[in-house]
């Protein structure tokens, strides 16, 4: 089961805040569907999906890949595919396209790559393909990713933290860290802020130390922190780097250049502030019409704050404090959401037999009021964590 990329993420995001307003009885559906530049029938399909779901997480987008096929491709031509990939394992689609153009055959590379996929014919190391579709911000500063690049043992103790911005592919930061402990983490992220100011979100992994693998429902204080300053938290799919397509991309570029360059007895912050430069205002980017991030980037307007206020709600009444163990009180029963929030204020938005809790601008957990329980709130992870047997 494949992982929601994190653009289908934010169109779940948008669903969910449709369906709380629409649940409420107080705004017309007519006026929804026009702010939401939605038809009425969309309208009533998303109402219809949530009243019948178990989870609010299945407002995600379900596949439209069709049950049946009437244009698959014939069971001899995809033989022939297999046989031609098995002569040379080490061509692409690109490569076995063109062999079955001289023996007058016509299939689309993409559907040569999912033939030889499909049959386990790509080795795991080759996995890598680039998304047939890309996502990206309309501007600079909506999205930053965020991710360590793995190093092998005799380039230790350097594991590189970087930081890119989603529309420009430039590197907002790119720091030799020793490991993945939080507070090194967070004075890099200060640097960035005070340098760069703030993006409206972030989109990282699961991984330390933004996550706590371990714990119940593992937010952690750093992610806490970026949160205080109003940022929107995005975490990907689990196993699955694709769903930081960029960020990863731009560490495989990394990796290509310490592999293939001398590194001469420069410290490691050093040659990477040098790398770092080049990647910005000299590297050539593909996926930017051969512009470097540079030309596409500005620095962010909003600032960053070392005590920023408290977060103003849009509705007071419905905030409750996080308790010492983790708890917030609704409707006279406890609900765990994660000792990460303790002495936080949180947002609850109701809808019928159900509610949302709000930290800040992230959606952190999602409460059954008629069986008391609370589920960690992951539209892109419900499903596939249900076929596993998986429980939060």
């Amino acid at each position: 089961m494949k992982t929601v990329a994190w653009g289908q993420k934010e169109v779940s995001e948008r669903r969910l805040q449709f369906v709380v307003r629409a649940s409420s009885g107080t705004e017309s559906i007519k006026a929804l569907c026009e702010e939401f530049e939605i038809s009425r029938p969309t309208g009533y399909v998303w109402l219809k999906r949530y009243r019948e779901c178990d989870r609010l997480s299945e407002l995600a987008e379900k596949s439209r890949r069709p049950h049946n096929s009437p244009q698959e491709t014939s069971a001899d031509l995809q033989q022939r595919v297999i046989w031609l990939r098995q002569q040379y394992p080490d061509w692409g689609a690109k490569k076995l396209k063109v062999l079955l153009e001289r023996e007058g055959m016509e299939l689309h590379r993409n559907t040569i790559h999912r033939i030889i996929a499909r049959n386990g014919l790509i080795p795991e190391q080759d996995r890598g393909r680039p998304a047939p579709r890309r996502f990206e911000r309309d501007a600079p500063n909506q999205l930053w990713q965020m991710d360590f690049k793995g190093m092998p043992e005799y380039r230790k103790p350097c594991l590189p933290l970087v930081i890119l911005d989603d529309h420009s592919r430039y590197l907002v930061g790119l720091f030799a860290l020793e490991g993945t402990k939080a507070i090194p983490v967070r004075n890099s992220l200060e640097l960035v802020f005070l340098s760069d100011g703030l993006p409206d979100a972030m989109l990282m992994d699961h991984g330390t130390p933004w996550w706590n693998m371990q714990a119940h429902n593992g937010w952690t204080w750093l992610l806490v922190w970026l949160m205080k300053q109003g940022i929107r938290i995005y975490l990907s799919g689990l196993r699955h780097p694709q769903t930081q397509g960029k960020v990863e991309r731009a560490n495989g570029s990394l990796e290509a250049a310490l592999q293939k360059r001398h590194r001469t007895t420069e410290q490691w912050q050093t040659w990477l502030d040098s790398y770092r430069h080049e990647y910005n205002h000299v590297r050539p980017h593909e996926a930017l019409q051969m512009k470097v991030p540079a030309d596409r980037w500005v620095a962010s307007s909003r600032l960053y704050q070392p005590n920023p206020p408290a977060f103003d709600y849009p509705d007071p009444a419905n905030v409750v404090r996080v308790g010492t163990n983790g708890n917030v009180v609704v409707k006279g029963r406890a609900y765990f959401i994660s000792q990460a929030f303790q002495g936080e204020d949180v947002q609850i938005q109701f809808l019928e037999h159900r509610a949302v809790v709000y930290y800040c601008r992230t959606t952190i957990r999602e409460l059954d009021l008629i069986a008391g329980t609370s589920h960690y709130f992951d539209l892109g992870q419900a499903q596939k964590a249900r076929t596993r047997g998986l429980h939060s």
